[in-house]
């Protein structure tokens, strides 16, 4: 024991004297009379704030001292020691160009700091803040060859704002500045601070935006803050126009006369095809309603226009609906740049012209795709993709997308028996930005809403087993209400799957009804539907993912035709019986950010499918599956469940492809960013799937009041190589339970002998994917 005890003392010591070393050894490549730059420290001398106040003060001055020192781990300054002992390169390239320069850091010394400039900061900052009688100064403190510099602040008593007045007058720009008064940031009692004054003046010029004033500036506003009206450090603030605010900055104005180019070219503009301002004399034969299309080879219907654009003759100009209609036109997806200006056209009654000057992206790509690609099931392969998109299909900014595509997948890491897949087909989808339908769709939202048709067909032949004929079709809609929030109906969704090819190997392996099902005919109908919200795109520290999805087929048909299987009246339609059921899936995820380095991601997927009328079961294609490298990665894809149900007693050879019609899933995941490119990751999954029925072929797999017993668990790590185009996911994972072992001996770790060289094989499941698993 004193052996051991001594010896790490001798390594702490080791590590400590290597620490110590370290940092001092940058010191000595400094020349004579020169000191290393360690940091500014701004201590407050004052007695009437409060801590919190202090605390505040102190941070947000020391953040704006300059410049800043060179960056140190632990008192540790590695980059400036590699930056130290790197040679000098001769070239901008090589090692010693990359040590130096890339990862190394320059020293900053004490003669790179102006300290009567920070002390200028420190005083100016303050009484940027309320504190109108701060002073600063400062003093150097050195020793070895290092320096920093204390600040000493005594900011005097913070001011705060006794009344704010809005200074009034018989111009109309301040009969609407009036108007906003009541909302004002600026509030009695509340400390003086200019950042505040400023957000205000802001506020004010965004009102009057959304009022006609389009050449107004947050720069005619000018805030008077006045000490000398009241005592005891308080002060007033008076909001008015200045004096010399331009004339043009005063006026509201409306909109004469909207003119879109939509086929507008620089160019062209140079060559003088086309001018703006244009002559709108001229303009009468190009008119649409009250808008002007200059497009003299007629490439678009002008009613794409009438329906993007916000602004109509006569309107007064307002903010909201410039963004909107801008935000419109990108949305088409037909312009590749969308440009705007205001020109005045009658000063006199202050209006101007609105022209639209749209640069059109190439209407017809033919495009090659050679992708790699995982799935949730661990198969892995190769895709070709050939798609010609035209961008304006019948004039009016439609888009049609055809595709024809081959893929061969492979199974990794799944079971031994599984069979690879080469998949071929052909879709298409024709977009038209508008709501088809006979009712009336008004939106307000800065995103096009889209009617969607598609068509499609897909060969599946899973080798040695069956071939799968898969037709598709759907008509619905798509459309955003902003940037978060996104509805997706589909009215009418058709799926018809046609099995051929069926072997004689298939039904050696597939010796349960359940697993037969994969090669019945399938007729789904119905319709669908999907909300998602997500503010993921913001930078905020805690985002949040959405996405439900409701799914009813066959219900009208079911209801008219008076299916019931139970009571053997099973309808069918082309000799096909059609499914009936309903089903409703929630994803949601929640995503924290601790650093921009590091981050939590948390999701729970719980979703149910229950068969009724026509049907007795869910066809396979629409059931819920767990385990792979998307679900639960401890356990192999499609192996896990239902229920308790345990696939070991199926015979060798057997095809295991364990679906549910319930499904219950959470998972955690801690990333971390070590280097570049480099992510790791730790993680913990559990959930499991159950069947809405009795299955006597698998005993267990039945939902109950005990299935949070059957609630499988896996942990792992993993690494993440982030290359930008595409993300190349690594994760080893390990069940910690496993909910077909007897109940209440169901955690893993009772179980594994570790004295047993084959321990990994049996308990370690590596998954290799494409992206991050959420």
């Amino acid at each position: 024991m004193k052996s051991r005890f001594s010896t790490y003392y001798k390594y702490l010591f080791a590590s400590g004297f290597a620490a110590v070393s370290l940092s001092c050894s940058n010191t000595r490549f400094l020349k004579e009379g020169q000191m290393l730059y360690t940091g500014g420290e701004v201590k407050i001398v004052n007695d009437t704030i409060s801590k919190k106040e202090k605390n505040e003060l102190k941070a947000a001055l020391e953040e704006n001292l300059v410049p800043k020192p060179n960056s140190s781990i632990l008192g540790l300054r590695p980059k400036l020691y590699f930056y130290n002992i790197a040679k000098e390169p001769k070239k901008d390239k090589g090692f010693n160009y990359w040590l130096k320069y890339k990862v190394g850091e320059k020293p900053v010394l004490l003669g790179d700091v102006d300290r009567e400039f920070n002390k200028d900061i420190i005083e100016n900052y303050s009484e940027n803040k309320g504190y109108f009688n701060a002073k600063a100064t400062y003093d150097t403190v050195s020793k070895n060859k290092k320096a920093k510099v204390i600040y000493t602040l005594r900011p005097g008593a913070r001011y705060m704002v006794s009344n704010v007045k809005f200074q009034q007058d018989s111009s109309l720009v301040n009969r609407e500045i009036q108007t906003l008064a009541p909302k004002t940031l600026l509030k009695s009692g509340k400390p003086f601070d200019l950042d505040v004054i400023k957000d205000e003046r802001v506020r004010i010029d965004n009102g009057l935006k959304e009022r006609g004033f389009y050449y107004f500036n947050p720069d005619n506003i000018i805030v008077q803050a006045d000490s000398t009206v009241s005592k005891n450090h308080k002060v007033e603030l008076n909001v008015k126009l200045k004096d010399d605010t331009p004339d043009l900055s005063r006026q509201q104005f409306s909109i004469d006369k909207v003119i879109v180019f939509p086929n507008y070219n620089i160019q062209d503009v140079k060559r003088g095809k086309y001018s703006v301002p244009m002559n709108t004399d001229s303009l009468s034969k190009y008119a649409y309603g009250d808008i002007y299309v200059i497009d003299p080879q007629h490439k678009f219907k002008p009613k794409i226009f009438d329906r993007a654009l916000y602004f109509k003759k006569g309107d007064l100009y307002n903010r909201s609906n410039h963004n909107l209609t801008l935000n419109r036109l990108i949305s088409l997806g037909v312009f590749k740049f969308v440009k705007n200006e205001f020109i005045v056209s009658d000063s006199l009654k202050h209006q101007f012209d609105a022209y639209y000057l749209l640069t059109p992206r190439q209407i017809q790509s033919l495009r090659l795709e050679a992708l790699g690609r995982t799935n949730s099931a661990n198969y892995a392969g190769s895709e070709l993709n050939l798609n010609w998109t035209h961008r304006n299909f019948f004039r009016g900014a439609e888009q049609f997308k055809a595709a024809i595509y081959g893929a061969f997948d492979f199974q990794m890491g799944g079971q031994e028996n599984a069979q690879n897949l080469f998949r071929a087909g052909t879709n298409v989808q024709l977009s038209i930005p508008r709501i088809v339908a006979p009712f009336r769709f008004n939106s307000s939202s800065a995103f096009v809403p889209r009617t969607n048709i598609t068509l499609g067909y897909e060969f599946q032949n899973r080798t040695q087993l069956y071939t799968l004929n898969n037709f598709n079709a759907s008509f619905g809609y798509v459309w955003k209400e902003n940037a978060r929030k996104e509805h997706d109906l589909k009215v009418i969704d058709i799926t018809l799957v046609s099995p051929a090819n069926v072997t004689e190997k298939f039904y050696e392996q597939a010796t349960t009804p359940a697993a037969r099902r994969v090669v019945e005919k399938q007729l789904i109908f119905g319709p669908t539907y999907s909300y998602t919200y997500t503010n993921t795109m913001l930078p905020k520290a805690n985002t949040i993912y959405y996405k439900g999805t409701l799914d009813l087929a066959g219900n009208i048909t079911g209801l008219v035709t008076g299916a019931n299987v139970k009571n053997d009246k099973e309808k069918k339609i082309f000799g096909i019986p059609f499914s009936q059921y309903a089903k409703i899936e929630n994803d949601f995820r929640f995503y924290h950010k601790f650093t921009e380095k590091t981050s939590l991601a948390t999701r729970f997927i719980g979703g149910i499918a229950y068969p009724y009328g026509n049907s007795e079961f869910i066809p396979f294609s629409k059931q819920f599956f767990s385990g792979g490298s998307n679900s639960i990665r401890a356990f192999r894809a499609r192996t896990l469940g239902p229920g308790s149900f345990d696939p070991r007693t199926i015979p060798a050879g057997t095809l295991l492809d364990q679906a549910g019609d319930i499904k219950l899933e959470l998972n955690a995941e801690y990333r971390a960013n070590i280097y570049k490119f480099l992510n790791v990751a730790a993680f913990v999954d559990a959930g499991n799937v159950w069947l809405i029925n009795e299955d006597k072929d698998r005993p267990g797999a039945k939902f109950s009041k005990e299935f949070l017993s059957e609630v499988a668990v896996g942990a792992g790590v993993g690494l993440r190589l982030d290359f930008s185009i595409l993300i190349l996911r690594l994760d080893l994972a390990m069940p910690l339970r496993v909910p077909y072992y007897e109940k209440g001996d169901r955690w893993a770790f009772d179980k594994i002998d570790f004295g047993n060289s084959n321990w990994r094989k049996d308990n370690l499941v590596l998954n290799i994917a494409i992206g991050y698993p959420f």
